[in-house]
């Protein structure tokens, strides 16, 4: 008892089952034989030809690959834990004798990704509860902008007063737009007074407010240009998609004489452009993430890494000794590959009215998948071991040297370095080697974050899944319908073509991971998928209600209980998730409507535009999202109200399309007066329920008057096509 008890005194982290798994058992046990039973009916009361056979065939089809896709997401829900960690045995056994740590930032454009927003990205991590001197911090701007290169600088400059003035209060969160934003109006820290407050925020608008007015006027004062030699790397002829290796260390860490106001040693800052060329692809967020991993092994070379996205700032201030104490405990912590923290956001409506919460997936399915093996890498808020980014393979034997890192510059001088940075980064550096395969990033897909995790795990390497009582990262969540249609298309699109190629998780992984932890990876592969029987499903049974054709077992029918019970308990047991993860009862009936939406809009076209590219037909893109709204979008997104805009999207369309069926057919339905009841009412209720959920999409449509309202042109065309759902026979 008292080895145990040792023991269990030494781990640095511990692992707890969630509970609720009895009432999750008899959840799934019901729903499984209810389900049978519905496919049971479906499979051997085909109608006779001309009598609605083809609309009972294809959902039967539509049901049996729901019920498939059931299945697979049951795998992460079967026993999901959580973590804690101790940091106080961690402070105890390493002291200060911590490993060094490099953090990489991308950014791509600074239109859509505000300069001013990634430098408090920039400056949130460089704040850390950690030693400075032990934290690189990287700018990778695939843009090649001076106007982000300017932004960074004046960061490096703000951050000698807003680092000691961060660990001096220990304040929370370390991005100065968002403390500033939330203590605004509140009660300062009790250790701060008024006048310093009130000066940093001062200094930090006015830095900000000239970063703005430098990227809304495209051009930098040339005397600010003097300041830096930097700003020498950039003439008239560098563009976007064509400039050479731009390379340049801002704060340099390993220099004794840098130091902050307090006269403590800053992080290392970088700034770095990789070489863009028209004739040469640069394999988007995966090649600057390889990209930097080059660069910093010559500048730092930290055995930890951690990427976040440019919007994505810390909001903890401990969270890298949170990962240190899986990396470093001494009974697990040598079969952990990387630490993965939740995806959360910090504009999120009271009732999520775009469903872009995760709360759900944040609670339940990544917490799944860590109890089967490894929750999966998702692009941000990852610590990796350095050499696992580089091909390791897990093995017994291996020890990590944490104390590798680049600790002094010797005789090298910054020029050189940077000089041998650039040579590292050229598009044609590359060429000819495994990078973007068994090294790095991986290469060919949307989605490289989740096939490089997948690739880590087949090698044999364990992940953690840590979610913490605060949130250790927080970005900007899509504020519009356009946006947020535009991110799940990339994500869907991205994941079905992972499930097509050699990195299915079933075939890829078999043999080397778990069935479960395959099966959790399927989730997302075959989100696309989902969107055909979905779409069959709100269309066909309201056309079926109104031309007299049933599909569904009468009311009065024990056949009818299955249908009933399956749709109650999954609608139910979906409500309890949501608010158990934290979701509001509305926030629960948004998600609902925008799960609806994304099927038939955001995965149709992620399945599309996959199928076009295995033909050949079309190349992979990668569109960033907007990080940004005008004033009038962002005042409807806080009033809740769903955002269209002035566009005819062929999304908007769609959902507009839907919609006006299933009103005109529940209308239409109701206006049979001969019609028989008890073999109608599952399709009445059905087609209600379709239609209640669209209640928004009726007022954007019709009683709106504002700029977000469904512009007429979509109206028209939705019609139009609804004329044409009418000329459809079911047959």
């Amino acid at each position: 008892m008292t080895t145990e008890t040792n023991r269990r005194r030494r781990r640095l982290f511990a692992t707890e089952k969630m509970g609720g798994r009895a009432v999750y058992r008899f959840q799934a046990a019901t729903m499984a034989a209810g389900i049978l039973l519905v496919l049971y009916y479906k499979a051997t009361r085909v109608p006779a030809a001309g009598e609605g056979r083809a609309a009972w065939v294809g959902m039967l089809a539509a049901e049996l690959w729901c019920a498939v896709y059931w299945v697979i997401t049951q795998s992460v829900r079967w026993c999901p834990i959580r973590r804690r960690t101790f940091k106080d045995r961690l402070a105890e056994r390493y002291k200060e004798n911590l490993p060094c740590v490099d953090i990489f930032v991308c950014t791509a454009d600074p239109h859509s990704e505000p300069p001013s927003l990634v430098i408090s990205t920039i400056l949130s991590v460089m704040a850390y509860n950690y030693p400075s001197e032990k934290i690189s911090v990287y700018l990778s701007d695939d843009g090649g902008s001076i106007l982000t290169f300017y932004a960074l600088w004046e960061a490096s400059i703000f951050a000698k007063k807003w680092l000691p003035f961060c660990k001096r209060y220990n304040i929370e969160p370390r991005s100065p737009a968002a403390y500033f934003s939330e203590s605004e109006g509140r009660h300062i820290h009790n250790l701060c007074t008024p006048k310093e407050w009130s000066l940093i925020k001062d200094l930090y608008e006015q830095m900000r407010e000239r970063i703005d007015t430098a990227v809304m006027s495209g051009k930098i004062p040339e005397e600010i240009k003097l300041k830096h030699k930097g700003f020498k790397e950039w003439n008239s002829e560098i563009t976007s998609k064509s400039h050479q290796p731009i390379v340049q260390i801002l704060i340099d860490g390993k220099c004794r004489d840098v130091v902050d106001d307090d006269g403590h040693e800053l992080p290392t800052l970088v700034y770095m452009a990789r070489e863009k060329r028209p004739q040469y692809h640069h394999n988007f967020k995966a090649g600057a993430l390889n990209a930097l991993i080059r660069v910093s092994s010559v500048i730092s070379d930290s055995p930890v890494i951690l990427n976040v996205d440019c919007d994505m700032y810390s909001n903890c201030s401990d969270s890298i000794r949170d990962a240190l104490c899986f990396f470093l405990d001494e009974e697990m912590g040598h079969k952990i590959g990387f630490v993965q923290y939740p995806q959360n956001y910090n504009n999120m409506t009271q009732n999520n009215i775009y469903g872009n919460s995760l709360n759900v997936s944040n609670h339940v399915e990544m917490s799944g998948m860590d109890s089967a093996g490894g929750c999966p890498y998702i692009g941000t808020g990852c610590f990796h071991r350095r050499e696992i980014l580089c091909g390791r393979k897990f093995s017994k034997d291996y020890k990590e040297d944490w104390n590798r890192g680049i600790k002094e510059r010797g005789q090298e001088k910054l020029n050189e370095i940077e000089d041998k940075a650039k040579s590292l980064v050229t598009c044609t550096y590359e060429h000819r080697t495994e990078w973007g395969n068994e090294i790095g990033v991986k290469y060919g897909c949307p989605v490289e974050d989740v096939i490089t995790g997948l690739a880590i795990h087949c090698r044999g390497w364990k992940s953690v899944y840590m979610s913490p009582r605060r949130a250790a990262f927080l970005g900007v969540a899509p504020a519009t319908l356009a946006q947020t249609l535009l991110q799940h298309k990339r994500w869907s699109e991205g994941c079905l073509t992972i499930f097509l190629s050699k990195y299915c998780s079933f075939l890829f992984g078999h043999g080397k991971i778990s069935l479960q932890l395959q099966m959790g990876y399927c989730i997302g592969e075959l989100w696309a998928t989902i969107s055909l029987p979905t779409l069959y499903y709100v269309m066909i049974p309201p056309l079926c209600l109104v031309k007299g054709t049933p599909i569904f077992p009468e009311i009065t029918s024990l056949w009818a209980i299955p249908f009933i019970y399956v749709f109650c308990m999954k609608t139910v047991y979906s409500l309890y998730e949501a608010l158990l993860s934290g979701d509001t009862l509305k926030g629960w009936w948004n998600g609902q409507r925008m799960w609806m939406i994304r099927r038939i809009t955001s995965y149709l076209y992620g399945f599309i535009d996959t199928i076009r590219k295995l033909l050949g037909l079309s190349k992979m893109s990668f569109k960033v999202t907007a990080k940004v709204s005008d004033d009038d979008e962002a005042k409807r997104y806080e009033q809740e109200i769903l955002e269209f805009g002035s566009s005819s999207s062929p999304e908007y369309v769609i959902i507009a399309t839907v919609a006006l069926l299933n009103f005109v057919c529940l209308v239409g339905g109701l206006s049979l007066w001969n019609i028989p009841w008890n073999v109608f009412l599952l399709q009445f209720i059905l087609c209600g329920m379709i239609v209640i959920m669209n209640i928004p999409i009726y007022e954007a449509m019709l009683l709106r008057k504002d700029k977000g309202s469904i512009p007429s042109s979509v109206t028209l065309a939705s019609v139009g096509f609804l004329m044409l759902a009418f000329l459809v026979p079911i047959v």
